[in-house]
């Protein structure tokens, strides 16, 4: 396979980029413990987009890992994973946002978050806030109780673990360094990522 460069995103940031059908992307945790959130829709066709509702219905579990199907809201294959090292996502919860962490960790004043840097990231495309919704959480360690109650533990990811997607379609891109604290051990830090052909 030829490996285009990797790009780092920065800590509490994001980027956004086009991916072929039949490309790679890889998503690798280059220092540890860190999350990355993914959210994606067709080139051509911006109501199609990622769905957690579809790709969770369809594979009849909540955790999704190699060979498993992201699906679109429109029931089209997206991206298969074909490889995965570490085996946990989420595909439950939203991006981080501002109202989150005012409504969840009463913070005061702005605090950097996911979906700002997916909207910042995604609007060069042509996406509005409005089309950005459930986002595929990589490497985040989201446990569910008996009672269905929701715990966010640290991710069981270690420097170098990747996750590999083949897209199933042309598609705009957005990821991120999640910018959640309680998602990332505390600390914030870097994500790579890299297509291959």
């Amino acid at each position: 396979m030829t490996i285009f460069p990797i790009t780092r995103i920065p800590p509490q940031s994001g980027r956004s980029f086009k991916i072929k059908r039949g490309q790679i992307l890889r998503v690798i945790d280059p220092v540890g413990e860190q999350v990355a959130d993914l959210f994606a829709l067709e080139e051509d066709d911006r109501d199609c987009r990622l769905s957690s509702g579809r790709s969770l219905d369809y594979a009849g579990r909540i955790y999704l890992t190699t060979g498993d199907v992201l699906y679109a809201n429109t029931s089209k294959p997206m991206f298969t994973i074909i490889q995965d090292t570490v085996g946990l996502h989420d595909f439950l919860l939203t991006p981080c946002s501002q109202e989150m962490f005012e409504i969840l960790y009463k913070h005061k004043g702005h605090h950097p978050s996911c979906f700002e840097n997916l909207y910042l990231s995604l609007k060069a495309h042509g996406v509005s806030g409005a089309d950005i919704s459930t986002t595929f959480n990589i490497f985040m360690n989201v446990k569910i109780d008996s009672r269905g109650i929701l715990t966010v533990g640290v991710p069981i990811s270690k420097a170098g673990d990747h996750i590999d997607l083949r897209a199933e379609m042309d598609m705009v891109c957005g990821l991120t360094a999640c910018s959640a604290e309680g998602s990332n051990n505390g600390r914030f830090k870097p994500i790579d990522f890299s297509i291959l052909d």
